[in-house]
């Protein structure tokens, strides 16, 4: 029967992929296999090597050959409330399309293979007895968007290294403006005091380490102000692990415009 079983799975696999083509997760461009860029996207999709700020995960000079531990000048200047930081790629090219896409263009259908990319960025921060928590959004804003997307994310991270998902472990207590203008300090004090614990998961997250989950980080404000909540309700060791990193100057995601958190 298992074999049976198995070679009917085959078949239905092979007719899927005759009716619905694998397509390139950015510009819909057939490719080999689902889940894939095609070539021209993925030579724009600036994913980060080995020579990464500790902390908060943004590419550094260098080849990683022998640079570990390293921080950056925003982390030394402003101290992180969590203790390591990764992200997949750089917020650029095709990368911040598709941050874009699953954020703002209604494609939560991109989260398990852009899952799989940012579970793969975690693995020096995952840890035993991990739990996931991404970031809240507020309902408000849940309602017009109809999913979390930090929370998809999430959930592919935490499958894909066995871990628990407190999918609503953070709530948005108060209503932001978009995190999109405005100076770095700006952006803190928009966040500040918005993101709390919910009291009942408060139980799971005593003392254990945990992995806060995002899409995007540029300033680090939303995800300093939920390791502050965390930690603040006794979570054990913050961990940060975001899809995309903004980069400073020099590589702007767009003329004019600063990259969303």
């Amino acid at each position: 029967m298992g074999r049976e079983l198995r070679a009917f799975g085959a078949v239905m696999k092979a007719a899927r992929t005759i009716l619905f083509p694998p397509q390139c997760l950015d510009c819909g461009t057939g490719v080999a296999e689902d889940g894939a860029l095609c070539p021209a996207c993925w030579g724009e999709a600036e994913f980060i090597g080995a020579c990464l700020c500790d902390t908060c995960g943004i590419p550094l000079p260098g080849d990683g050959g022998t640079e570990a531990g390293l921080t950056c000048d925003d982390c030394l200047a402003r101290p992180r409330p969590w203790t390591q930081g990764r992200a997949a790629l750089v917020y650029a090219g095709s990368g911040r399309r598709l941050v874009l896409a699953l954020k703002h263009g209604d494609r939560p259908d991109l989260a398990p293979a852009l899952g799989r990319w940012l579970a793969a960025a975690a693995v020096p921060l995952v840890a035993p007895d991990m739990v996931v928590v991404p970031v809240p959004l507020h309902p408000r804003r849940m309602l017009r968007r109809k999913y979390n997307q930090a929370a998809l994310l999430g959930a592919a991270v935490a499958r894909a290294h066995g871990l628990l998902l407190e999918a609503a472990a953070l709530r948005r207590v108060r209503h932001t403006p978009m995190q999109d203008h405005g100076s770095v300090g700006d952006r803190f004090a928009n966040v500040e005091g918005a993101i709390r614990l919910a009291v009942r998961a408060r139980p799971r997250l005593q003392g254990r380490p945990v992995l806060l989950v995002d899409d995007v980080m540029a300033s680090g404000a939303t995800l300093a102000a939920a390791a502050d909540a965390l930690a603040g309700a006794g979570a054990g060791e913050v961990s940060v692990a975001v899809l995309a990193r903004a980069v400073k100057a020099g590589r702007p995601a767009a003329p004019g415009v600063e990259p969303p958190e």
